[in-house]
């Protein structure tokens, strides 16, 4: 099961980047395949219709691969002023835009479409950016993913993780895991073949 895992953030010492590695290498003990992918690692400029007139920029199209590649995604979301990041986003608004003229992705939801999607987010204040999950589940609903009921909002980010990056509660642990956990299993129930009889 090919699992693609990404925090939408791109700050040196981003707590959902750390909690991105802590659920990639969660995710790979637990037997999955992951993918663990850095926005800032692709040239992506903010979505502007007169710009994708002009030729969709190449890392568009590498990100609209990467994610259709994989079976499922778990998103690590910041939280700014109560709701998601810009830079998450932008991501999702070139993603899901069409490609006209390349038979490949005319299909603007080709991207998203079925892909079940675990939400996960951290941040130093109590709720643990619990309003930005809020706010990114009637998008990724809007693209057509199956979004798993679980989620996790890690508080006091800034105390949770240790020296390796590994979370320091075991309740957190096992609350990441027990997302990583249905993620995994809705999305092979989901792409199983249908019972004949």
């Amino acid at each position: 099961m090919k699992l693609l895992i990404f925090a939408g953030s791109t700050r040196q010492n981003s707590f959902n980047r750390r909690l991105a590695r802590a659920a990639a290498t969660m995710a790979s003990a637990s037997g999955a395949s992951v993918t663990h992918i850095e926005l800032g690692d692709f040239d992506v400029p903010m979505y502007n219709a007169d710009l994708e007139a002009q030729g969709r920029p190449p890392d568009v199209i590498r990100l609209k691969q990467i994610l259709h590649d994989h079976q499922a995604w778990i998103i690590c979301t910041p939280e700014y002023n109560a709701s998601y990041p810009a830079l998450l986003k932008n991501t999702l608004d070139w993603v899901s835009s069409p490609v006209k003229g390349n038979p490949d992705w005319t299909d603007g939801l080709k991207s998203t479409r079925g892909k079940v999607v675990g939400v996960l987010s951290a941040s130093p204040g109590a709720l643990g950016g619990l309003r930005s999950q809020s706010h990114l589940a009637p998008l990724l609903i809007n693209l057509e993913c199956w979004l798993a009921p679980k989620n996790f909002a890690l508080g006091r980010a800034g105390d949770a993780f240790d020296a390796d990056g590994a979370l320091i509660d075991p309740r957190a642990r096992q609350s990441v895991q027990n997302v990583i956990d249905q993620v995994i299993w809705a999305s092979n129930r989901l792409s199983a073949p249908a019972n004949a009889g």
